[in-house]
């Protein structure tokens, strides 16, 4: 049986389980619309456990800091010709374009992104 729960009931199931730290308030929402768009597209039903969410999906403050913590993207300031990236901005956008190629990568609108961890 599936209840359909909003955003307040989502943010409140974290809040119940101990884990209202484990995400920003900003990165709840797009992991939830991100979640309930995939339940749209797939047209199947998520359940909400939080405990699996938290375990699958991480927080970070750019992209740049969450490829970093694979092994694979240590280093990884040159672009496909050697030449070394000049600017936090491009660093990012590989890092982005690292994280996509490896996992599922949510952008948060006002910078930050999550990531399904692999």
């Amino acid at each position: 049986m599936y209840q359909d729960i909003n955003f307040s009931m989502f943010c409140d199931a974290f809040n119940r389980s101990d884990r209202k730290d484990q995400f920003s308030y900003d990165g709840l929402r797009a992991l939830f619309d991100y979640l309930t768009q995939y339940e749209e597209e797939a047209g199947e039903d998520i359940e909400l456990d939080v405990i699996a969410l938290c375990c699958e999906w991480t927080e970070y403050e750019s992209a740049t800091e969450a490829a970093s913590e694979y092994m694979a993207f240590e280093g990884m300031t040159f672009d496909e010709d050697g030449a070394e990236l000049e600017t936090a901005d491009e660093v990012e956008e590989k890092a982005i374009k690292f994280l996509e190629d490896n996992t599922t990568l949510i952008r948060m609108p006002i910078g930050g992104v999550i990531i399904q961890d692999f």
